[in-house]
Order: structure tokens, then C-alpha cells, then sequence
């Protein structure tokens, strides 16, 4: 019986833009190879950060290109976050994110979310708490772990929430142009005309993750110290494939491929919800992503994850448990399923293979 993950966000091999993508390195480094096959600025490939930052309306100063958005995240936070800050994130949230925070000795605080996105009066609360966030981290589009998104409301009291305590806002927003349907939100940095928000996002769910390529985009008086940061910690960013995702771009590849992963993506994510409707037993719960890469799943009431973990893992079937996406307690009853990686016909397999599980697990009786 071969196995079938919903574990980790690997997109389908099919969305890869491999044949591209190697006439472009090749095209590179023909071209610039003198350049890109040298160490360069820690702030990344020149000729991508100008075309991030017209995409933003900044300065190019105030992008820094690195190998994954996650590493810029640990960049701006070691520069405002010490030892002991309080730092909110949602709950639930992106597991290494958490990680990143404990590691540089932050208190790491998670706000209850929704349908909706981030609850504003649990911010609130937090806000007017003896000891107040100093940032707070949020994947407000098609979330990682939970699939949800923030609403427009929410994000124009979230950005108001933080203006009125100066609360730095950080955005990642690595999935939200993997939007199959709907009308795209502003981001909190748009909304704020880039005012106390930080904004992060990646090529790994748009070109390819195997490139590492992720930025930032920070506040003209954090550029210098975040791109000092990233001197100190590689010597020299990998610029070839920097480079070969601008050229994917400057020759018109960027958008044919990105419709593509939707698609396929889309395809995925029907897949996933109709298995789910078929299969689950009742008392299970999930949602209806319009993008990305995730969704979230609830068991019936009283069905420990824990109890369904390794029986799943028997079955054939791999997922990541709720529980490991939250600072403190939460998650117990849920998972996250990545639909990016699988075929739809893996997609039926696995859910029916998880759900028969599932429903010969024995509740918790209270």
C-alpha cells in the first residue's frame, strides 16, 4: 500500500516550471554569469529587488531578497524583538513561525481566530493586557495552517488596532496570489500605505520552493540594520536563482505559470472538500478555501487527534496535527491537510483511508 501525504505543502510536481526555469538559468548566467556566480549585497539580485519594489511602491532599499520568507521574518525579528517581548500570533499559526519566536526568547501569545480571520477584541484585550504585543505576526490570505482569510472588515480594524497602540503588524503573504476564485483583499501593507507593516511573501508557492527565494519589505529605518543582519548571517544571498526568477518574469512566465498552480491547485482543493463531504462521518467539520494550499479539519466531537494520528500513519495516510499549530493549548480535535501535493485520485484515497479511521476511533466520553 503506498502512502499518501497531506502533511506538507509541497506543490504538485505538474505546477513546476522546469523546462522554463532551466532556459532561464541557463540564459542568466550566459548573460550575467559574472555577476550572479560571485558573492553579492545581502539584500539580494539587484534587478529582482527593483521589480519587488515597483510592485510595492517602494524604494529597493527596502526590499531584502532572501532564501525563504521565513528567514527574513527571523531577520526583522531579531532586529525589534528582545529577549522576553511579547509577541502575538494567530491561533492557530504557522508552527515554525512559533518556533523562530521561541528560539530568539519571545513570549509567544495566540489570538483565537474564526471564519473570519484574527478575533479584533481578543487583540484588543491583549493591547490594553499590563504587559501589551510588541508585533504581531498574521498570514491574513488563505492561512497557513487553517486555509481562512481575514476579512475586509477585520483588516481595516486590524491596521487601525495597531496604528492607535503601535503595534508593528507583520504580514506573510505567501499564498495569497494562489487565489482561485473570489475578488483579492488589500493587504494590511496596502491598507496602511505601508505604515507600521511589514510584508513578507515567497516564490516557493508561485514558481518553485526547491529555489529558496522569499523577501521582505520593511520601513526605509529598518532596511540598513535588516540587510546588515543578512550580511552577517550568509556573507552572500544565492543570486543564480534570483536571478532565474526574474528572467521567468521579464520574458512573461511568471503569469501563465501562476494561472497553471491555480488551476491545478483548484482541481486539488475540489477534490479534497467533495472526498471530505463523502467520507467524513458526521460530526466532522472543514472549510472551503478559495486558495492556497490548506484546509482545516475538525473531528467529531470527543475524537482526540492523538488517538487518529498513528492510525492513520498505518493506514497510509499522513497529516499534521492541529495541536502543533498553537503556542499553548488548542488544536486536539483538528488537522491540517495540505491538498497541493497529491493527485485527485490520491485525494479520494487518502480521505476515505483517514475517514474509515476516523470513525472506528472511540470517543472521549466526559
Amino acid at each position: 500500500m503506498d502512502a499518501i501525504s497531506f502533511a506538507r505543502g509541497n506543490p504538485t510536481p505538474e505546477i513546476l516550471p522546469v523546462a522554463e526555469l532551466a532556459d532561464c538559468a541557463r540564459a542568466v548566467v550566459e548573460r550575467d554569469g559574472s555577476v550572479i556566480l560571485n558573492y553579492g549585497a545581502g539584500g539580494g539580485y539587484a534587478p529582482l529587488r527593483e521589480w519587488i519594489a515597483s510592485r510595492h511602491g517602494v524604494s529597493p532599499a527596502q526590499v531584502i531578497v532572501t532564501p525563504s520568507s521565513l528567514l527574513a521574518f527571523r531577520f526583522v525579528m531579531r532586529q525589534l524583538v528582545g529577549d522576553g517581548a511579547c509577541v502575538a500570533v494567530e491561533a492557530p499559526s504557522y508552527d515554525r513561525t512559533i518556533l523562530v519566536l521561541r528560539e530568539l526568547g519571545a513570549r509567544v501569545v495566540g489570538v483565537p481566530m474564526d471564519d473570519d480571520g484574527i478575533e479584533l477584541d481578543r487583540v484588543e484585550e491583549l493591547l490594553a493586557g499590563d504587559d501589551p504585543p510588541r508585533a504581531l505576526y498574521t498570514i491574513p490570505t488563505f492561512q497557513n495552517p487553517s486555509g481562512r482569510t481575514l476579512s475586509l472588515e477585520r483588516r481595516r480594524g486590524l491596521v487601525e488596532l495597531a496604528r492607535t497602540h503601535g503595534l508593528l503588524l507583520f504580514e506573510d503573504d505567501p499564498y495569497g496570489l494562489v487565489r482561485f476564485e473570489g475578488e483579492p483583499l488589500p493587504s494590511l501593507y496596502e491598507l496602511a500605505d505601508g505604515d507600521g507593516v511589514v510584508y513578507a511573501s515567497s516564490f516557493s508557492k508561485t514558481v518553485a520552493p526547491g529555489l529558496r527565494v522569499g523577501y521582505v519589505v520593511v520601513p526605509a529605518e529598518l532596511a540598513a540594520p535588516v540587510e546588515k543582519i543578512a550580511n552577517a548571517t550568509y556573507i552572500s544571498p544565492p543570486l543564480l536563482p534570483q536571478a532565474a526568477i526574474r528572467e521567468l518574469i521579464r520574458r512573461g512566465g511568471f503569469e501563465p505559470n501562476l494561472e497553471r498552480a491555480r488551476e491545478l491547485l483548484r482541481l486539488r482543493r475540489d477534490a479534497m472538500v467533495g472526498a471530505l463531504a463523502a467520507e467524513m462521518p458526521v460530526g466532522s467539520s472543514w472549510n472551503r478555501p478559495q486558495g492556497g494550499y490548506f484546509l482545516w479539519l475538525d473531528f467529531p466531537v470527543g475524537v482526540l487527534t492523538d488517538d487518529v494520528f498513528d492510525r492513520a500513519a498505518e493506514a497510509g495516510v499522513a497529516f499534521v496535527k492541529g495541536s502543533d499549530f498553537f503556542p499553548g493549548p488548542g488544536g486536539e480535535s483538528s488537522a491540517r491537510l495540505a491538498f497541493s501535493f497529491p493527485s485527485v485520485d490520491e485525494i479520494h484515497e487518502g480521505v476515505r483511508r483517514l475517514a474509515t479511521v476516523v470513525r472506528t476511533t472511540v470517543p472521549l466520553t466526559t
